[in-house]
């Protein structure tokens, strides 16, 4: 059984070297037995004496550098590697063709100078690459200065070996460092750097007997094969599942703890600031606080990733990770006055603006990165301003006085898991991705009557999360009633010990007490009227997150979009490459996105060098080719706004760039529920008026065409400056007017359904809103603005009673929200992909208006009411993919059966859709114990 101490070390020698990615993690150590001998190390340094040079390095004037001339040599007197373990080594068996890369594209092979065989399968097990002593490992290779090669890193280049040649563990070695580097083919690669130098010194024998433990001849070859080397690091990745879980946990946490801290600081001005948005607007007290969990994620992310700026400056006064630890010494020097001492909160603020705004001495110092996310106009109550004022940069702000403990406990919720620092560079950005989506889906709410949080974990669910409850509601109630009503109200259920108590209760202190473990840890004090807290919705409380890893998005999105690339040949232009549209109709954190991101750009970045084109001056390629991609091939909808910005966050971080303001995407991430919208033609004929000179049709279609044209423009100009950014804003804000008739029409004919609960209601609502419709036409057209006006103010309370119901729809009009995947010739996208929702028939209605189920039905002809929502996106899919495009998207395994597959598969498959590709029982990678299917469809 391993114990603390042991867990520990492997802390602190991790700690020590800063593994970039994830490569090793404790558990998986633990688990293999690996033990950190430090009684060894000074034998392992004697050893390594033997094998090392002072010598000054070749080609360099700079001596006293300690570094490995003989890596064989090093293999066999210090990791007791045999001689024949290393193919490539002099006198021993030659590096074979099938270990070679070629890469037509830029004249250049590439190939390992070692290789390391498991004696007993006689598979390969790691490959080495030596490179010139003392060449920097994450500079590019000085062989292709002349053009000639592919012109990248080392690390680069041994990452695509590692993938091509499907063996994932490899080392690289300068002579300085010994890198051992981990690749699995689809997923996020991730290295160790051992420092030569520093392993031969007493400081670092720790690091020696690591490097020992995990590359020694023991542990590659001597030990059970379910504790060598691949072992641990296969399951080094699945515990990134649970660190996904616990972190997400974590962010719930810290988002109850912003809210109490926010609602202290109103108490302090007497609700002046929130009382007003708490009756109103509840939802944008949660927009606010989401949006401040997500600014401080993508501030963590960057500082992690070396994007801000490194001085003392801004480490001093401005760094998340700079308060954090500023913060931590005041826990440790006034522990009991953190929330009576006030400043951190400004400190954020101060920051926020200041990412906004850009400053420094030079623009390059830090750009401006305007946007959504960092507007302090979005929320304006974060800097304790009214809902409708507007930002300044000078005078004086009365800040929100959010005490310091509260930012402390926020940000310790962010940084530290387990008792260790996070690491926000060693993150996926998929897994920050799906962390974050664990917030989506609450409102805040305010307590009319004492309340308390239980935990609740409906049947069948496999995640619990806190509900509150009404304790005056259950006082009230019958005690035989009580336990039915907490069922009824969150799942919940009373252990038999309790049941008597929780019957008999008569006090709110003795319901409590019945509840006992029930209670959840994010209420530990009673709620009181008033009180603001944060309610799971019907979805949220019925499912759950997964981290979406890449080794689930990568094969995915690889299969979709093969035959989609195959058809432009063997070399494609970075145009045809720049042409593709790929959505994801229910894009969540935007994991998907992300993968396809990554693969197009990888392909662009090959038609760039087929094609010679020459790239600006000063880009690095990959993020220029990510950039690009984002605002020109993606698309996704959610009907979650939060969810929305989250995928934004997403695209940002996988193409973030020191000296580049945010990529822009927000003309192609949009809002709304993909299932419910009209056709541009279904939106034109409605409250069709011949006797009118001009059509709605044509009227519509007009404006639809010059949005069409503004975004056009948009996806043409690469966001480079500040200048960039503000004028696609501009653009986009040009479009959105101009299909904003075309929604509202579209909004109208659709609510006519929704208010109708029969057939003959809604044909009476939609003749009803059809003569509205005429009538606001024709007052455009004889320009009749006082009859304009009136016939507008009608429409939109129209619009406003779909939108903004107790259980609002946003309906999306796929053509004329995205014009130019539409409007050309063989409309629809190339691509789609994604995990869409699964929900039966009752989860369904009840996270859905009433009629909605009828809806589906309608609009899929064929479909039956009992189908898992899952098969109305393969519908959609279907519907809005081209001729010859591809789509493969995530079910559940009912796919294939029943009232299901009757809606979805044989539906589409009738009509043209051939399954090129299927998986009907895929364990989701991790710890979720989830099983899915995987289609993938070409419509022919």
């Amino acid at each position: 059984m391993a114990t603390d101490p042991e867990l520990w070390l492997h802390k602190e020698w991790l700690g020590l070297l800063q593994p970039i990615g994830l490569v090793v993690s404790p558990p998986a150590l633990l688990k293999a037995q690996a033990m950190v001998n430090r009684g060894r190390a000074v034998e392992l340094q004697t050893r390594l004496q033997n094998v090392i040079s002072t010598d000054v390095l070749p080609d360099q004037r700079e001596s006293g550098k300690v570094w490995l001339p003989n890596f064989p040599s090093f293999a066999e007197k210090v990791l007791e590697w045999l001689p024949e373990d290393l193919s490539g080594a002099p006198n021993q068996k030659p590096i074979p063709p099938e270990l070679e890369v070629v890469l037509s594209d830029y004249g250049e092979t590439l190939r390992p100078t070692y290789a390391v065989a498991n004696p007993d399968s006689g598979q390969w097990l790691l490959l080495i690459q030596t490179v010139k002593a003392g060449l920097p490992l994450d500079k590019d290779d000085p062989a292709t200065e002349k053009g000639q090669g592919w012109k990248t890193t080392f690390q680069a280049k041994f990452e695509r070996l590692l993938r091509e040649t499907q063996i994932p563990i490899g080392l690289l070695c300068n002579g300085l460092e010994i890198r051992l580097v981990y690749a699995p083919r689809g997923e996020s690669s991730g290295y160790l750097t051992f420092p030569v130098q520093a392993m031969t010194e007493v400081s670092g024998r720790l690091i020696l007997a690591a490097l020992e433990m995990l590359i020694g001849a023991d542990r590659l070859f001597n030990v059970p094969s379910d504790r060598r080397l691949p072992k641990i690091l296969s399951d080094s990745r699945d515990y990134q599942a649970e660190v996904s879980t616990k972190l997400a946990g974590q962010v719930l946490d810290a988002l109850w703890e912003l809210l109490r801290g926010f609602q202290g600081a109103d108490a302090a001005v007497n609700g002046a600031l929130l009382k007003d948005l708490a009756i109103n607007d509840p939802k944008h007290i949660y927009g606010g606080l989401i949006t401040t969990l997500m600014r401080l994620v993508f501030l963590l992310y960057a500082e992690d990733e070396g994007l801000m700026p490194d001085d003392a400056v801004y480490q001093q006064n401005y760094a998340v990770s700079g308060l954090y630890e500023r913060l931590r010494e005041d826990v440790g020097n006034y522990p009991d006055t953190m929330d009576q001492r006030y400043g951190a909160w400004t400190w954020l603020l101060s920051l926020f603006r200041l990412v906004y705004d850009g400053g420094g001495a030079t623009a390059e110092y830090l750009p401006a990165r305007h946007g959504q996310l960092f507007d302090p106009d979005e929320y304006p109550f974060l800097e304790g301003r009214s809902r409708h004022s507007h930002y300044q940069t000078y005078g004086t702000l009365n800040a929100p006085r959010i005490a310091d403990g509260v930012i402390y406990r926020l940000l310790d919720k962010l940084l530290m898991l387990d008792g260790e620092r996070l690491s926000y560079r060693a993150l996926d950005v998929e897994q920050i991705g799906s962390v974050y989506e664990a917030i989506m889906g609450y409102d805040v709410e305010m307590a009319v009557n004492p309340a308390i949080a239980v935990n609740s974990k409906p049947k069948g669910g496999k995640f619990t999360t806190a509900i509150v409850i009404d304790l005056a509601k259950l006082l009230a109630a019958k005690g035989s009633d009580r336990p039915k009503l907490l069922k009824e109200w969150a799942e919940c259920e009373v252990t038999q010990k309790n049941l008597k108590a929780l019957k008999e209760a008569t006090t709110y202190e003795e319901l409590i007490a019945a509840l006992d473990r029930k209670v959840s840890a994010r209420t530990p004090n009673l709620l009181p009227p008033g009180s603001l807290y944060l309610q799971p919705g019907e979805e949220r409380r019925r499912t759950g997150s997964h981290y979406t890893p890449r080794k689930l998005t990568q094969p995915i999105v690889e299969t979709t979009l093969q035959p989609v690339l195959a058809a432009l040949g063997d070399q494609p232009t970075p145009e045809q490459i720049l042409s593709l549209k790929v959505c994801d109709l229910a894009m969540g954190s935007g994991a998907f996105l992300v993968e396809a991101c990554r693969q197009l750009a990888d392909r662009l970045i090959v038609a760039w060098g087929q094609h010679k084109e020459t790239l600006p001056d000063a880009v690095e390629p990959l993020l220029y080719a990510r950039r690009l991609v984002a605002q020109r091939c993606l698309y996704g909808v959610d009907k979650n706004p939060f969810a929305v910005n989250l995928a934004k966050l997403s695209l940002w971080l996988v193409t973030l760039a020191k000296d580049r303001p945010f990529t822009f995407v927000d003309h192609a991430l949009k809002c709304g529920d993909s299932l419910v919208g009209l056709t541009s033609a279904e939106i034109g004929s409605f409250g069709k008026d011949s006797t009118a000179d001009l059509p709605l049709f044509k009227y519509l279609k007009e404006k639809v065409d010059r949005a069409k044209s503004y975004r056009t423009q948009i996806q043409k100009l690469d966001t480079e400056t500040d200048q960039d950014a503000e004028e696609k804003l501009i653009q986009w804000q040009q479009a959105e007017l101009e299909i904003e008739d075309s929604r509202l029409v579209s909004d109208v004919k659709i609510a006519a359904f929704f208010q109708g609960s029969s057939s003959k209601e809604r044909e009476d609502k939609l003749t009803k809103n059809a003569e509205l419709v005429r009538s606001w036409r024709k007052s455009l057209y004889t320009k009749n603005v006082e009859e304009a006006v009136n016939s507008d103010v009608s429409l939109k309370q129209i619009q406003s009673s779909l939108r903004k119901a107790e259980k609002p729809i946003t309906p999306f009009n796929w053509e004329i929200e995205f014009p130019e995947v539409f409007d050309r010739d063989n409309p629809g996208f190339d691509a789609i992909v994604g995990n869409p929702p699964f929900a039966g028939k009752n989860t369904t209605i009840n996270s859905n208006p009433e009629g909605y189920v009828e809806w589906l039905k309608i609009v899929h002809p064929e479909s039956h009411g009992n189908a898992d929502l899952v098969s109305h996106f393969f519908r959609r899919a279907f519907t809005i993919t081209r001729q010859n495009g591809c789509f493969g998207l995530i079910a559940t395994n009912t796919i294939a059966q029943g009232d299901t597959r009757s809606t979805g598969l044989r539906f589409i498959c009738n009509r043209g859709g051939i399954i090129y590709n299927a998986t009907r029982r895929y364990r989701w990678p991790g710890v979720a114990a989830v099983v899915v299917s995987v289609i993938h469809i070409y419509k022919s």
